[in-house]
């Protein structure tokens, strides 16, 4: 069941974000950084983690999920290294991910050829 709530989840986080890409006139890159700040807002505000623990993997895997684990990764180091952590937590919580997609973005690439859209 967990599997089902999970796909259900990420499948209409990401049903909506499509028909919001369709229906307005804003650039991929901008939708993609504002559901990053909507996960960062709704991981301050408290709403995210209860929202996570519902939804398991549908709610940590699309980019409102990265945001939260930068907020959280910001707001772990505040706590215990002050100013300085607002540079390094983000960093630090979200390496793992920034690097994978990375290493197999850069894999991707040997393999296929990318084409210009006309």
């Amino acid at each position: 069941m967990d599997y089902l709530l999970a796909f259900l989840v990420g499948g209409v986080i990401c049903a909506i974000v499509q028909i919001f890409m369709d229906k307005t006139k804003l650039m991929p890159g901008r939708i993609m950084v504002g559901l990053v700040v909507i996960g960062c807002i709704l991981g301050a505000v408290g709403i995210y983690e209860p929202f996570v623990k519902w939804a398991g993997c549908g709610a940590t895997v699309p980019l409102m999920g990265f945001g939260n684990v930068l907020f959280k990764g910001v707001k772990e180091m505040v706590d215990s290294e002050g100013f300085i952590g607002i540079f390094m937590g983000g960093f630090k919580s979200s390496a793992v991910g920034i690097s994978a997609a990375l290493v197999f973005g850069y894999i991707a690439s040997i393999f296929f050829d990318s084409k210009m859209k006309k």
